[in-house]
């Protein structure tokens, strides 16, 4: 059976993950140096889902690259992963997911579009991620909840709020007198239950992959 190590924090809990796949190792999310330390373990597949971005040093490209040199498998998605794959796609780390998607594409760059800030113990989200704002706003657009031209402004407004800070309570607080097709009272309520999660969502399509592609004939 393969060895699976992923790094998981924020974008999905690990509970849920090993409903999914229960022989995996789960991690924290990944830091700089962490990766070299994997050598113990000698694992067949890493998976990055969450790493850290401000508060310590990003796993390095150089980490990455090593185990790939060494035939282990890399897949990213979700968050930090999402970025890493697309920067390190050339030499054969996997990307999965919308975000990654994003990313390659162009749609996205900056690496604020995945930073939230979350309990450091649980790893619970105490913010919301820009990109699930993104999307999230593209889909009440083509619902018709609001204009595009709303959509746009709430998105706008979301980008100038530093990430620990950006909830839809904020966000939409700083919007009051600004929108033209919805309240914003009304505007909140609809953002707070139809919100979509893409890295989580991301998170299960890794995590699911990894379980078809490589434990299938186990």
């Amino acid at each position: 059976m393969p060895a699976v190590v992923v790094y998981l924090g924020p974008s999905l809990s690990v509970h849920e993950a090993e409903e999914i796949l229960p022989s995996a190792d789960y991690l924290p999310p990944v830091k700089r140096g962490d990766l070299g330390a994997l050598s113990a373990r000698n694992p067949d597949i890493v998976g990055i889902i969450d790493g850290v971005f401000f508060q310590d040093a990003a796993v390095g490209h150089r980490e990455i690259l090593s185990l790939l040199e060494a035939g282990v498998t890399v897949i990213g998605a979700s968050s930090m992963g999402a970025l890493r794959a697309v920067e390190l796609l050339p030499f054969g780390m996997i990307g999965i997911g919308k975000v990654f998607c994003m990313y390659r594409d162009g749609i996205v760059i900056s690496d604020d579009e995945v930073a939230l800030i979350c309990d450091p113990i649980s790893h619970t989200p105490l913010s919301e991620a820009l990109v699930n704002i993104r999307v999230t706003l593209d889909d009440a657009a083509e619902k018709g909840i609001f204009s595009s031209d709303d959509a746009g402004l709430i998105l706008k407004t979301a980008q100038q709020i530093y990430y620990p800070e950006r909830t839809y309570e904020t966000i939409l607080s700083r919007c009051r007198g600004e929108l033209r097709s919805v309240s914003v009272d009304d505007a909140l309520v609809w953002l707070q239950h139809n919100r979509i999660d893409q890295k989580r969502a991301d998170a299960i399509e890794a995590i699911t992959s990894i379980r078809d592609q490589f434990f299938s004939g186990t």
